[in-house]
């Protein structure tokens, strides 16, 4: 029984640090996004995430590079450019973002079957 709960207080450690990390509306779809691209500018960035605003870009950019999920490399050239990528450490969320798509692809079906059962069944 000790043993278990030993377990289970590791395991929502995990989970905290976790969450604490990659909170937030947009975390996720960043990295994920990142891990489609090499590198992204960040209005590529932005346009490709898209409602997103550049302050709340810039804030989640910060707090992603600081816990090295991803880096910064500013480019060299007429006009100052940079460019964000994911870093290796980050590129070990790809099975947990995976999962996340798989699961809410799966949610999502079972949602839209049940709205058609419900829809039908009004009907007649």
């Amino acid at each position: 029984m000790e043993e278990q709960l030993a377990r289970c207080k590791t395991n929502v450690m995990g989970i905290k640090d976790s969450m604490s990390i990659l909170s937030g509306k947009w975390k996720l779809h960043i990295i994920g996004t990142l891990l489609l691209h090499d590198k992204l500018r960040f209005m590529e960035l932005q346009r490709a995430l898209g409602a997103i605003s550049a302050k709340v870009l810039s804030k989640e950019l910060k707090d992603l590079e600081f816990n090295q999920l991803i880096y910064r490399t500013e480019v060299d050239g007429a006009i100052v450019a940079v460019e964000y990528g994911i870093s290796p450490f980050g590129k070990t969320l790809a099975p947990v973002i995976q999962a996340l798509a798989n699961w809410g692809n799966s949610y999502r079906g079972e949602i839209i079957q049940q709205m058609e059962k419900t829809k039908r069944l009004k009907t007649k």
